[in-house]
């Protein structure tokens, strides 16, 4: 789904992933399943470029469904991973996941429908830590996010008006909503209201559901007021 010139994103069975485009260079912000290579390679190739112009990976988090395909797109041509300094034993194979909070019957049923299925994730060196407070190459500055993972973070590209929330804010049928399969749920509702707060935002990109392409900031505030 191209979004804008510059944005485009790619859907997988489980989650989805985003291409940004800066020139003739692209960051990759998170990976998908392990096996989504392919995937990703087309839609480079759709922009009407090489999987050399991956320039750098940015994962929001270390889950199997956004880290998954991290090693192999590395290996293609040495892009550099970027990951929270928190999550970086889980992109790199070195401890399980944190264990979800469950709050609901809907979201146990759906972790039990759901998360048995994502592949496991191979091993990933992870090149560049981030603590949040960065001022990446493209433009994007690292929010900390924790809650859905200890390491979860957010990019916000002012001058563009987007911002990237990982999973600690989805979409489903319509409504934004905070992301499910919670490390620490009050921790992620902090995390969802501190990317409200963010000013100018008109495209807010969700590791689950659909983006949305305007107003995004008063959509968000009026999300978190629900929470």
């Amino acid at each position: 789904m191209r979004i804008t010139e510059r944005l485009t994103m790619l859907r997988f069975a489980v989650g989805q992933a985003y291409l940004w485009r800066d020139g003739d260079d692209l960051t990759l912000i998170d990976t998908g399943p392990a096996g989504s290579g392919p995937a990703i390679a087309a839609a480079v190739a759709g922009l009407g470029m090489d999987t050399a112009a991956i320039r750098r990976i940015v994962l929001t988090h270390g889950h199997n469904d956004h880290a998954g395909a991290a090693a192999e797109v590395r290996a293609w041509h040495g892009a550099p991973v970027h990951a929270h300094h928190a999550d970086v034993a889980l992109v790199q194979g070195e401890q399980p996941p944190p264990e979800p909070v469950l709050t609901a019957d809907w979201e146990r049923e759906l972790f039990a429908a759901i998360v048995p299925g994502v592949p496991p994730a191979a091993p990933c060196p992870v090149d560049v830590v981030l603590r949040g407070g960065e001022v990446l190459d493209f433009g994007a500055r690292v929010i900390g996010v924790p809650g859905h993972t200890p390491g979860s973070l957010a990019l916000h590209l002012p001058e563009d008006g987007v911002l990237f929330t990982g999973d600690t804010i989805a979409e489903h049928e319509g409504r934004i909503m905070l992301g499910v399969f919670n490390s620490d749920p009050a921790l992620a509702v902090e995390s969802f209201r501190r990317q409200a707060a963010l000013d100018g935002v008109e495209i807010a990109c969700f590791g689950h559901g659909d983006p949305v392409l305007a107003g995004a900031s008063a959509a968000l505030r009026t999300a978190a007021a629900d929470l």
